[in-house]
């Protein structure tokens, strides 16, 4: 595991009828079983591992605005304001502090693309600042390289992930949510055509809709039920230092090289930014197509492709199961791929090349991590025409954890036929099939 996940207790009692059954108990599921619970919603939250086990403790801890496809970017700026308010409304530190985050570049075309954003993205309400060479040197100072420009979002922030979502876990149960670890959702039950429940390895729980925010598993899980989500399983390798001064204002950087967030008991979570791992697998071959522009864009240039045993189980694998034998989520409790080692070295050089003042500091710990990726980058936040009752909320690629309080807050809204917070068309599933995806210039 990366981090000391903060343990959460199982409920008392496993319930044998809900209204609603959440799948998955990291940021965006957590989030939206609290949300519901908050209207008065009966809803189980089940987890085949433990909560945030995954990807919503191996994330950056990033909450940013800052550079989020403009289709997302409503969603982002309400989620800021949810986390600001979530630690206050559930008494509990959830590491988030609104410290900012910097860029900063030598490439002209970076400056000129966060500046085209940014024009649109005051449409939206939300501003940040370009900066001159000279105010992205003085910002970033301290640091061994002579930036051009950069990009300053002050109303950006970060959070802990070992502590935000165990937190709000906390907070869903004290609402009447019942929580289940160690409890793989095997299946769907389905009756006259729609949802009716869900089959675990508990035995059945009755509910009248339930909501996939599964992560790296929900496409193949989806599939059973002849759904396609295309989504890409993307690793990542990050490291969390030994405590050490801090040396940059903004409580996050990206440049070219290297990407830190300063976290609260002062050591820094690092990565070498846009560098990851793609399996080859048989979902990955089904969808290979959907993917094209992204992996012939700068995107799909830095990743390693590899064949080996997640070809054969795992999120991404083919085979299928029935509802009464053990399922694949029961296999695999806790995806745990080891980091790059190759990454690990590469981003404490570059870390320190950049920050002198950070000579000789550590490696406390390192991990690897699977970043659900849909085509276009954005999310899939949707409900299944040929499936009534089933929601899904997954594809965050990368983005989860940020969004995840919005998220959650517009899922219920979906669950419960309320007006959103925001336009769900961008979110919707069948984007992928009727040729509406949004297609981002960096992969044309």
């Amino acid at each position: 595991m990366p981090v000391d996940v903060q343990k959460v207790a199982d409920s008392a009692s496993f319930p044998s009828q809900v209204d609603v059954v959440v799948i998955g108990a990291g940021i965006v599921g957590t989030c939206t079983a609290y949300e519901l619970s908050r209207k008065g919603v009966s809803v189980a939250l089940l987890e085949k591992g433990i909560v945030a086990g995954e990807q919503s403790s191996r994330n950056w801890g990033w909450v940013r605005q800052q550079n989020r496809d403009i289709h997302e970017l409503a969603l982002a700026m309400y989620s800021l304001r949810r986390w600001e308010e979530l630690g206050s409304e559930i008494g509990r530190d959830l590491g988030f502090r609104r410290s900012g985050i910097l860029y900063c570049t030598k490439n002209e075309a970076d400056v000129a693309r966060w500046a085209k954003w940014g024009e649109t993205a005051r449409l939206q309400g939300f501003h940040s600042q370009i900066l001159t060479a000279s105010e992205a040197n003085e910002r970033a100072s301290g640091g061994t390289s002579s930036w051009i420009g950069g990009v300053w979002s002050p109303s950006d922030g970060r959070a802990e992930p070992s502590l935000a979502v165990p937190a709000i876990a906390e907070a869903a149960k004290a609402n009447g949510v019942s929580l289940h670890q160690n409890c793989a959702v095997r299946g769907l039950e389905i009756s006259n055509g729609r949802v009716a429940g869900v089959w675990t390895e508990r035995g059945l729980v009755k509910a009248s809709t339930v909501v996939c925010a599964g992560g790296a598993w929900a496409s193949r899980f989806s599939h059973r039920y002849g759904i396609d989500l295309p989504v890409a399983n993307i690793g990542g390798t990050a490291i969390k230092t030994t405590p050490a001064p801090e040396v940059v204002q903004a409580g996050c950087l990206s440049v070219s090289n290297v990407v830190l967030r300063r976290r609260i008991d002062g050591s820094y979570t690092v990565a070498v930014p846009g560098h990851g791992t793609l399996d080859i697998t048989p979902r990955g071959m089904r969808y290979a197509l959907k993917f094209y522009e992204m992996y012939r864009s700068k995107i799909g240039k830095k990743l390693k492709y590899r064949l080996n045993g997640s070809f054969w189980k795992g999120p991404d694998a083919s085979g299928g199961w029935e509802n009464d034998e053990i399922s694949p989520f029961e296999k695999n409790r806790i995806l745990d791929p080891a980091p790059d080692a190759e990454l690990i070295k590469l981003a404490v050089k570059n870390l320190e090349n950049e920050y002198p003042a950070l000579k000789g500091i550590g490696v406390d710990r390192a991990w690897g991590g699977l970043i659900d990726t849909s085509p276009d980058l954005v999310p899939v936040i949707s409900t299944v025409e040929q499936l009534p009752g089933y929601v899904i909320a997954a594809g965050f690629s990368g983005h989860g954890f940020a969004i995840g309080p919005g998220a959650g807050r517009l899922v219920s809204e979906i669950v419960m036929n309320e007006t959103p917070i925001t336009d769900i068309s961008p979110y919707r599933l069948s984007r992928f099939t009727d040729g509406s995806a949004i297609r981002r210039p960096e992969m044309m």
